[in-house]
């Protein structure tokens, strides 16, 4: 049974990231933490659509770029499901994915002239507001 839409994936609607690529970039970090492991059904298209109230093509869209890159794959009868390539990853490749997004936060905070001290305690509060 596939995880409801509403819970696995998070949309900025306002975020300069086209909604597609916030889809792919969180469906890839899932899948490297293990979150999502390979054979796990996803959604379909039409239940994302309609819990997060998308347009099916953007959906289908980032469906078709995680298939092309080999983080998912149709199975007949089942949908699209975790491919079996797409393992959980090294820490550091985790670490990888995450790094652009801190590096965004950093330049804001630096924009804002806040303090490290300042940053890294909101971070951790947000850490563990969102467990």
């Amino acid at each position: 049974m596939p995880t409801h839409p509403a819970t696995l994936f998070s949309i900025a609607t306002g975020s300069p990231e086209p909604i597609y690529r916030q889809l792919v970039e969180q469906v890839r970090r899932l899948a490297a933490s293990g979150q999502l492991r390979p054979g796990d059904e996803m959604p379909s298209v039409r239940e994302i659509a309609q819990a997060l109230a998308l347009n099916p093509m953007t959906v289908s869209k980032a469906y078709g770029l995680l298939e092309m890159d080999g983080v998912l794959a149709r199975r007949r009868g089942l949908g699209m499901v975790v491919a079996d390539s797409a393992a959980p990853a090294a820490k550091a490749d985790i670490l990888g994915l995450l790094r652009p997004t801190l590096e965004r936060a950093a330049v804001e905070a630096r924009q804002l002239e806040l303090d490290t001290d300042t940053v890294l305690s909101l971070f951790a509060t947000i850490l563990k507001e969102t467990k």
